[in-house]
């Protein structure tokens, strides 16, 4: 048994065997990312605040996104810097924080869903993840 063992292992040769074979296969994997589908519409977004799942509601036009959450509406407008990526300023800002604005990337798409990235345009090291469904 031993013997078969001993005989299995792989020496360097066998790696790049391995590898010549499995880059094309590995890089044919293609993420579908129909971000033109999302860039209209009425969404939802859903996250959890102190255990407790909040939801989102918020229709987007070319140039305009209204947020309606929990009894608040906020308004933002929409500036596309290309077809997945966007960045989201308040028209009415209530504090500093809100005057900052968020850049929001599409990662990719999947039916009516989209998964994307997000940060403060002045902070884009510190990202976070989300994803929204189109329900109209």
């Amino acid at each position: 048994m031993m013997a078969v063992l001993k005989d299995f292992s792989l020496n360097p040769e066998h790696y790049m065997r391995y590898l010549i074979f499995l880059l094309p296969v590995l890089s044919c994997y293609d993420v579908e990312k129909d971000c033109n589908a999302f860039q209209l519409g009425t969404f939802e977004f859903s996250t959890i605040i102190n255990g407790e799942i909040k939801t989102s509601r918020f229709i987007r036009s070319k140039s305009l996104e209204i947020e309606f959450y929990e009894n608040n509406i906020d308004s933002a407008s929409v500036k596309w810097v290309n077809n997945c990526e966007f960045i989201l300023t308040k028209i009415n800002p209530k504090s500093n924080q809100d005057k900052r604005p968020v850049k929001i990337e599409i990662l990719s798409t999947e039916g009516k869903e989209y998964f994307f990235e997000y940060s403060l345009v002045n902070n884009p090291k510190k990202r976070f993840r989300g994803r929204a469904a189109k329900i109209n």
